[in-house]
């Protein structure tokens, strides 16, 4: 299927970005000093690039592990259908975890997301986001962490893609579709 035109407007400035995360690296670093070994789970694939900035800032023992997930594919809109495409491959129970996710939009993904973990017994789960979209909410979720709240629009940067286009834009940009 192919892909509308589209241009993509900067949202966030890769400055903005790494001060932030810098922030937020501190605060987490905070909120979990003194555990023995923190688990990171990234939420693959819109993390990768995030989680690896936010890792190398905190000053904690973690081990990173990750989950794939899809809602989307190739959509703008997510299908609400969420599939686990990989699975952590490390043990979780009585760990302390903390989820790293790239967007919160509809809540759906990371609910469930949640759902599954919780089943596996950790000590104690956080989620810190890159970005969050309140106004698109159908789902009660919540992170502790928040890097940045957006407007709904469709995003694209700093690992989030739109057909894997844009990925590795240094920024958050909106994608303005050209009709």
């Amino acid at each position: 299927m192919p892909i509308e035109p589209y241009a993509v407007d900067q949202l966030i400035s890769a400055k903005a970005i790494a001060a932030r995360v810098e922030a937020l690296a501190a605060e987490i670093t905070e909120h979990f000093r003194g555990t023995d070994k923190l688990v990171v789970i990234g939420l693959l694939r819109g993390s990768f690039i995030f989680i690896a900035d936010l890792v190398r800032e905190l000053d904690l023992p973690v081990e990173v592990d990750f989950l794939e997930v899809s809602s989307y594919g190739n959509a703008t809109e997510s299908s609400r259908e969420v599939r686990i495409l990989k699975d952590l491959r490390g043990e979780i129970e009585g760990r302390d975890l903390l989820v790293v996710e790239d967007i919160i939009d509809t809540g759906r993904t990371l609910r469930h997301v949640l759902d599954i973990l919780a089943t596996r017994h950790p000590n104690r789960v956080e989620v810190c986001a890159l970005l969050d979209k309140p106004s698109r909410r159908e789902v009660d979720v919540k992170a502790r962490w928040i890097g940045f709240e957006i407007p709904d629009k469709f995003v694209v940067g700093y690992g989030i893609d739109y057909a894997q286009r844009n990925r590795t834009l240094p920024h958050i940009g909106a994608v303005r579709f050209l009709k």
